[in-house]
């Protein structure tokens, strides 16, 4: 089934792994007033056809959801298994009580390995549970790089390389989410092209061993000439107004709580 035209993205959290303001520092973006300053770890919330789903748990998660007053989660695709976009999983168990059906988990098999090591008590067999409804109700399906389908909507994924770790990007429709990259495989670039939006990881302006800097991320941005950009999975570097106003027409900081048609 294609995206209706009400399907669209949130994005939950733009930030780094040790957000926006990160702790102990009172540099001017940290003790900014302007709330497109504050970013909250990587995610995001799609409304499919059939359904709301997300794009990773960061440790935000329930802070994110209470405050885009998102009340349900079908699904959830995750990108890789590092803290900033695992850690909010045990948020989820509202939902499988609700559902009354476990919350299926999209992932590759490395990022089941990890999250079954991560929440071990999540994931203990239904009949020796102590309280079902002190545990999340989830189950795992097994991704790839062939495209497949949630809630109506087609995932097709994009094979990255965050420092040296392979993750996963998202192109749906003719929009992509490529959070934690730091390159590009050659064989991922066709399906790169012809993008309405990009959003891309670009950390600061330095050059750093697992993440686009602003430069980079303009470079292939670049190449692509994707309708819009937005980059995201900022530190505090990247003051909002400031970087914005350097930026080339088309890009750029994306913010907690953008929205973005997939339709």
């Amino acid at each position: 089934m294609a995206a209706t035209n009400s399907s669209m993205m949130t994005l939950l959290g733009t930030g780094t792994s040790m957000g926006v303001p990160m702790i102990g520092c009172r540099c001017p973006v940290c003790t900014s007033t302007n709330p497109r300053n504050s970013r909250t770890r990587t995610g995001v919330y799609i409304t499919a056809p059939e359904g709301p789903m997300l794009i990773d748990t960061s440790p935000e998660l329930r802070i994110q959801l209470v405050r885009e007053q998102i009340d349900m989660v079908h699904a959830v695709v995750y990108t890789h298994s590092h803290a900033d976009h695992i850690l909010g999983l045990d948020d989820l168990r509202i939902f499988g009580y609700k559902l009354k059906q476990p919350v299926p988990l999209y992932c590759e098999p490395a990022v089941e390995e990890c999250l079954r090591q991560t929440f071990s008590y999540a994931f203990v067999p239904r009949e020796e549970r102590n309280h079902q409804h002190s545990t999340p109700d989830l189950e795992f399906r097994t991704i790839g790089l062939e495209p497949f389908e949630v809630l109506g909507l087609q995932f097709i994924p994009l094979r990255l390389i965050h420092g040296k770790l392979p993750v996963l990007g998202y192109r749906i429709n003719d929009v992509a989410f490529c959070t934690d990259v730091s390159f590009i495989p050659e064989e991922t670039w066709p399906k790169l092209e012809g993008l309405k939006v990009l959003i891309l990881d670009a950390l600061w302006d330095d050059p750093h061993p697992t993440h686009f800097s602003v430069g980079q991320a303009l470079e292939v941005i670049e190449r692509l000439k994707p309708e819009r950009a937005y980059l995201t999975h900022c530190s505090h570097r990247l003051d909002y107004e400031k970087t914005n106003a350097r930026l080339p027409k088309g890009v750029e900081l994306a913010y907690d709580g953008l929205q973005i048609p997939l339709g």
